[in-house]
C-alpha cells in the first residue's frame, strides 16, 4: 500500500495495487473517488479536500510521500 498526500491539491490517494492496469473511477461521495481495477477490485481511493478530513499524523506508517 502507498498513501500520496499533494498539497496543493488537498488530495490523499491511496494506492492498494501497484500493478499497472486499466481502472474505471466510480465517485461514491462528493469527495471520494474509488479507483476499480481487473476483477471488480478497489485499487486505488483519492480523498478530496483531504485535510479537512484526515490527520495525517495518525496514518500508520506505510510508503508515505507529500508531493508538490
Amino acid at each position: 500500500m502507498k498513501i500520496e498526500f499533494d498539497r496543493r491539491a488537498d488530495l490523499i490517494y491511496v494506492r492498494f495495487d501497484p500493478r499497472s492496469q486499466e481502472v474505471t473511477n466510480r465517485r461514491v461521495s462528493q469527495d471520494i473517488v474509488l479507483d476499480v481495477g481487473q476483477g471488480e477490485k478497489i485499487v486505488g481511493i483519492e480523498i478530496m479536500n483531504a485535510s479537512k478530513k484526515v490527520d495525517l499524523a495518525q496514518l500508520q506508517p506505510v510508503n508515505f510521500e507529500i508531493v508538490g
